[in-house]
């Protein structure tokens, strides 16, 4: 994908009209091939889908004209993307305690429980960190992402616990998606699963993309699919002792942020997360630990606003001891 240039609207006078903060503006240095690929290219943390719709709706322009969504793009181009304003009482804020890690005026950091789930979908109307968010922060919430998911710049599983990453403004949201497009945000987790790994360190580099055969879930794949890099580290090794499984207790550190990807990863090598109910890691041994036994650890990023380093660290949950305290146990 060629390199783009983010232009402000008082550097061109192509754009000079353009007062409105919802709308984004880009100049194409080099030829960008399909409008909807390049946007997508040029908006990090935003779907493609979702800008499609956009697309549609007109709320895309080439060079001050409404364009299709195969509208080829070539290096000159302005581009103009308005996004739509978020409508307040569709998804309405409910009273939610948040275990924030840290906030300040441009994005907060959350510790989300497993069996929260992130923005509202089907057979989750309520209930969400979204729903959450919208009482906790009203309308300061970046709106890149569009009224179902405002400020939420990467997900975790509803079964996935741990360290999350809002926006409060789309300034914000823009460059955070940019650092996790640049593999310069480190996303860091723990997970038990299944098995004894020979080395203590690796990396897994295989594709990921929806199973050919179930629709719900991912695999590693060539067909359809993306880039997709983990690196994981040996904590700890349960070692199998009378005729019992062993386990080993991973440090993984996310290069890419595929849907699922740790889950399918480690599936793939044969080391299914324990208590996963998709991938595998059956939970007969760990009644104390409902889905994947997953946790985002650990975050670090370039603060948007002044350049700092923020970096967080999230303790172990409850669960997740409880599973090592199993197995600590049954080696004594």
């Amino acid at each position: 994908m060629a390199d783009f240039l983010l232009t402000d609207a008082a550097d061109e006078e192509l754009l000079s009209d353009a007062a409105d903060e919802r709308t984004h503006h880009f100049i194409l240095q080099e030829d960008g091939g399909r409008l909807d690929k390049t946007l997508a290219a040029l908006m990090s943390g935003t779907t493609r889908s979702y800008l499609q719709k956009l697309i549609e709706q007109g709320a895309v322009t080439v060079n001050g004209r409404p364009a299709d969504k195969k509208t080829k793009v070539a290096a000159g181009d302005a581009i103009a993307v308005t996004l739509p304003e978020l409508r307040k009482l569709e998804i309405l804020p409910e009273n939610i305690p948040l275990d924030i890690a840290y906030e300040d005026s441009d994005l907060l950091v959350v510790n989300k429980p497993k069996g929260m789930v992130v923005h509202p979908a089907a057979g989750h109307d309520t209930g969400t960190l979204v729903n959450a968010l919208l009482y906790h922060c009203g309308d300061s919430l970046s709106g890149i992402n569009g009224v179902e998911r405002p400020g939420i710049v990467h997900r975790i599983d509803m079964m996935t616990s741990g360290l999350l990453i809002v926006a409060k403004n789309d300034f914000a949201h823009q460059s955070l998606a940019a650092q996790i497009k640049a593999h310069s945000f480190t996303r860091r987790y723990e997970a038990v699963v299944t098995g004894n790994f020979k080395e203590d360190s690796g990396t897994v580099d295989a594709p990921i993309g929806r199973h050919p055969n179930d629709r719900k879930k991912m695999a590693v794949t060539e067909k359809n699919s993306r880039h997709a890099v983990t690196h994981y580290e040996v904590l700890q090794r349960f070692g199998g002792m009378n005729g019992e499984s062993s386990y080993t207790h991973l440090r993984l550190t996310l290069e890419t942020g595929r849907t699922h990807q740790i889950r399918v990863h480690m599936a793939y090598l044969g080391h299914p997360v324990v208590c996963d109910p998709v991938y595998g890691g059956g939970r007969q041994q760990f009644s104390c630990c409902e889905g994947q036994c997953l946790h985002a650890r650990e975050i670090a990023f370039v603060h948007p606003r002044d350049g700092r380093i923020v970096s967080l660290t999230s303790p172990l949950p409850d669960y997740f001891n409880a599973v090592l305290h199993k197995l600590a146990s049954r080696a004594e």
